[in-house]
């Protein structure tokens, strides 16, 4: 679905997913703009009608073909890009979540063309979407000290 969200009347709600597994977090590169070639988290926009988790479940398997389990709120960034006229061209909201992995192996699709397991610490180092590594670090408090236990 691309329909509003180039110079949208107003913001589009957006989810993306930390997602944790053997202590690593999964970074996908973007296929396509905005962000293309960046290292960010899976997601996307939610649909009308669609909660917060059934849309982060569903861009996750859109995205990678991973199965998840949504765990908290782990903050949001906003994404604001203007033409040269200064006109808003894109304004996204984005709910990131903290998210463990329930099953399936990370495939590039239409959207991605990258995935990778990475050490968390790693994710400040890298190229990626603007506060990426605070995203990553508060998703990983919100797991716990067990980001990997299957939830209960």
């Amino acid at each position: 679905m691309t329909e509003g969200r180039c110079y949208p009347p107003r913001p589009v709600l957006a989810v993306s997913a930390a997602i944790f597994r053997g202590g690593k977090v999964l970074l996908v590169r973007r296929a396509h703009p905005p962000g293309q070639g960046l290292l960010t988290l899976p997601g996307g926009a939610v649909e009308a009608g669609e909660t917060l988790r059934q849309a982060l479940i569903r861009e996750t398997r859109e995205e990678t073909g991973l199965s998840i389990a949504p765990v908290a709120l782990a903050g949001h960034r906003e994404v604001i890009a203007r033409d040269p006229a200064d006109r808003v061209e894109r304004h996204f909201v984005i709910l990131a979540f903290a998210a463990r992995w329930l099953a399936g192996e990370p495939m590039p699709s239409a959207e991605v063309d990258q995935c990778h397991w990475l050490d968390p610490a790693e994710v400040a180092t890298l190229e990626t979407t603007e506060g990426l590594a605070e995203i990553v670090a508060a998703a990983l408090a919100q797991l716990g000290k067990k980001p990997d236990q299957a939830p209960g």
